[in-house]
């Protein structure tokens, strides 16, 4: 199998959010889409700051603290667990 079309856990992560995020978006307001968005960003800086992390020699594990609720919603809080290398 070429390597080109293998399908890699974070390939399969990357279609399945782009799958929901086409789904949601007859599903959301304007408002919620924009707060999506901007999570997504800041995950994507998030995600670039515990590789740097890493290569500058930590492991870095992300645990849930806390459940933030509202009108019964609900977002996990994360904070980073740091281990020296």
């Amino acid at each position: 199998m070429n390597t080109a079309e293998t399908i890699t856990p974070i390939k399969a992560a990357k279609q399945r959010a782009s799958d929901l995020s086409s789904e949601r978006q007859s599903a959301v307001s304007e408002d919620q889409e924009s707060a999506i968005r901007q999570l997504a960003n800041d995950l994507h800086r998030l995600n670039h700051a515990v590789m740097r992390a890493v290569e500058a020699g930590v492991s870095v594990e992300l645990v849930r603290s806390a459940r933030h609720h509202s009108e019964g919603n609900w977002g996990d809080m994360m904070v980073p667990v740091i281990v020296k290398g």
